[in-house]
């Protein structure tokens, strides 16, 4: 394996983590809201998207077609795409009150980008076709 893949799993383990580390403490209302918790607010679990996605991840990162490869970068998108969603939404100034951000929300961006790298340049030979 080269070590894209390696940092693509790194990434995903990562990003597991970082679910159920803290993204953001509301000062107001005393409630510190992760990707699974997120109990007083109107966000839901945003962090079940993340696992939907990694689960999706895994199995076509390890799968050696060009059309997993091609999904593949599907999934990351999007989960990249959810990721930066939930910064904007979650970690947003609503009402003239801003959370304060905690260092789950940076993992969940960085290793949501880290998934995308490893998935733009994946581990596959092609073969030269005869014309």
């Amino acid at each position: 394996m080269r070590n894209m893949k390696w940092f693509g799993l790194a990434g995903a383990i990562l990003l597991i983590a970082s679910c159920f580390a803290p993204w953001v403490f509301i000062v107001s209302r005393d409630i510190t809201v992760s990707g699974i918790e997120a109990t007083g607010t109107n966000f839901g679990k945003p962090g079940y998207f993340h696992f939907i996605c990694i689960f999706f991840y895994l199995i076509f990162h390890f799968t050696p077609r060009i059309w997993a490869k091609r999904v593949n970068l599907l999934v990351t998108g999007l989960n990249a795409a959810w990721a930066f969603r939930n910064f904007f939404v979650i970690a947003a100034c609503q009402g003239g009150e801003c959370p304060e951000k905690k260092i789950g929300i940076y993992l969940v961006i960085i290793s949501s980008l880290l998934m995308l790298i490893s998935a733009l340049f994946p581990d596959i030979t092609m073969k030269k076709r005869d014309i």
